[in-house]
């Protein structure tokens, strides 16, 4: 095989002292094996996570950046992200449960299929609970009710992306835990080409895990928010056929009936026109929004 595209590995870490002794060596050492580059971000750590990433850190080639504050899952992969020089950058998570040697096999898969997103898919179920797969299920069905969704892992936080492109899409994403639905999405969504390849996950040893209920809420809020950019007349049209149909069915029994007309029925067709205008004046935003990302993207791709 070819010489493989230069790679740039982030990981995100916060408060992962009792996690990152037992995989960041193997992880710098199969890094620079490989002549990748890697970049360690310290999310305002409270733990001693810190001093653990500036024991690694050997610049150019091991890079460690700090946070004063905690910013977020999201926010960090942004810091490591925008440091990104290289043809692709991989993330993975700062808990140890990613096999270094399957970031290889995605940069492999990625350079062969010139693909512009490759997501780490985890078999369905592996090392989760009942709670975290009934989460992750709702999210993926809720969104396929409002945009296309041909990938089966939306959330896994092990993906090898191409780098101007990602960059050029950070702006809509968020910094929770969001960020990795969210930039999956915007990736399909602007017709790049985004495929799937399975990797491995370790149980987690040490440390916890800072997912909760309330991200699964916040994760589909983003979503929302990402349809409403992407397709808000999927929405409006929506919601005004549905008052329209309920006007109409509730007040032609009683015209039948000559008893007038419903106030009920008027006010569900006066809403359907509503949401209808509205979706037009929230299309014109999302064509300008849209455009922009278009013009970030044309930048961030050009020689």
């Amino acid at each position: 095989m070819s010489a493989l595209p230069s790679l740039t590995v982030i990981v995100p870490v916060y408060n992962e002292a009792e996690s990152l002794p037992g995989f960041l060596p193997r992880l710098v050492d199969f890094c620079r094996a490989y002549g990748w580059e890697l970049v360690l971000v310290n999310d305002g750590s409270r733990d001693g996570s810190k001093e653990i990433l500036e024991r690694h850190a050997s610049p150019p080639a091991v890079r460690v950046i700090h946070h004063k504050v905690n910013r977020g899952y999201g926010g960090a992969l942004k810091s490591g992200l925008l440091d990104a020089q290289t043809t692709f950058v991989v993330t993975i998570d700062g808990d140890g449960q990613h096999e270094p040697d399957d970031i290889r096999r995605l940069l492999e898969f990625a350079a062969e299929r010139d693909a512009d997103l490759v997501v780490g898919r985890r078999d369905t179920g592996q090392n989760s609970g009942w709670y975290r797969e009934l989460g992750k299920s709702i999210i993926r069905r809720f969104t396929r009710l409002l945009m296309p969704l041909p990938i089966q892992d939306l959330n896994s936080g092990f993906k090898l992306y191409r780098t101007e492109l990602v960059q050029a899409y950070l702006p809509v994403c968020p910094d929770s835990m969001a960020f990795s639905d969210v930039i999956t999405l915007t990736f399909l969504n602007q017709k790049d080409l985004v495929l799937e390849h399975p990797i491995r996950v370790n149980p987690r040893q040490k440390g916890r895990s800072t997912i909760s209920a309330y991200t699964a809420v916040e994760t589909l809020m983003e979503i929302l928010n990402l349809a409403m950019l992407f397709n808000p007349l999927k929405i409006f049209l929506s919601l005004s056929a549905i008052c329209f149909a309920f006007g109409i069915l509730w007040g032609i029994p009683l015209l039948l009936l000559n008893r007038g007309v419903s106030v009920g029925a008027m006010l569900a067709i006066v809403s359907g026109l509503i949401f209808f205008f509205i979706g037009l004046v929230a299309s014109q935003l999302s064509s300008m929004r849209l455009g922009e990302l278009s013009a970030r993207r044309r930048k961030n791709r050009a020689p």
